[in-house]
């Protein structure tokens, strides 16, 4: 016999003795193979995480109704008695920083000055009120910031300002003027 075929001999006897011998030295695992564990782990994985996934769903619901609840209990409007928000306090304040800023026609047009009204433009004498709403006509400033610190803050749904010599605490619904400092400079 050649060298050739005694090789493909050998070759030929080693490969059956492999596919025959092959069965034998697999698992015997009755349908507990591998297969079966990897995908029971991936089924408790995929559990755990749709637990957490509800739990944070569940946190996420809880954060949100309570911040609704503040959030509706800070938008609850307070109902305030007319001329009873501001005290003796609020008022001197007021009238001591205007005194400060706006004392002697300080920061008033020259014309304005020498009328000693708080820089009120003519013909808006006082024609406000507690209770009445504020005129369409008459010129509506904002309260300045260092003034603001000092008095108690404005409930919710309402709003201070400034209308000539005199500070309003007004509803912003209707425009209506629930409190005044009168006389901001005298």
């Amino acid at each position: 016999m050649t060298r050739l075929t005694r090789i493909h001999r050998l070759f030929a006897i080693i490969v059956a003795a492999t596919c025959l011998a092959a069965p034998a030295f697999a698992k015997d695992d009755d349908g507990h193979g591998k297969g079966d564990k990897h995908s029971q782990k991936r089924a408790e994985k995929a559990e755990k995480k749709a637990d957490k996934q509800e739990e944070k769903y569940e946190k996420r619901a809880e954060k949100r109704e309570e911040k609704s609840e503040k959030h509706a209990a800070k938008r609850q409007r307070e109902d305030i008695r007319a001329g009873s928000y501001f005290n003796d306090q609020d008022r001197m304040h007021a009238r001591q920083y205007y005194a400060q800023q706006y004392g002697d026609g300080r920061r008033c047009p020259p014309g304005l000055a020498k009328k000693n009204n708080g820089c009120m433009p003519p013909g808006q004498a006082r024609r406000w009120a507690v209770g009445q709403p504020v005129p369409r006509d008459v010129v509506f400033y904002s309260v300045p910031q260092p003034l603001m610190v000092q008095l108690p803050p404005a409930p919710y749904g309402y709003r201070y300002g400034r209308i000539g010599n005199d500070i309003v605490l007004v509803q912003q619904q209707n425009n209506l003027i629930v409190d005044i400092i009168i006389g901001l400079l005298g």
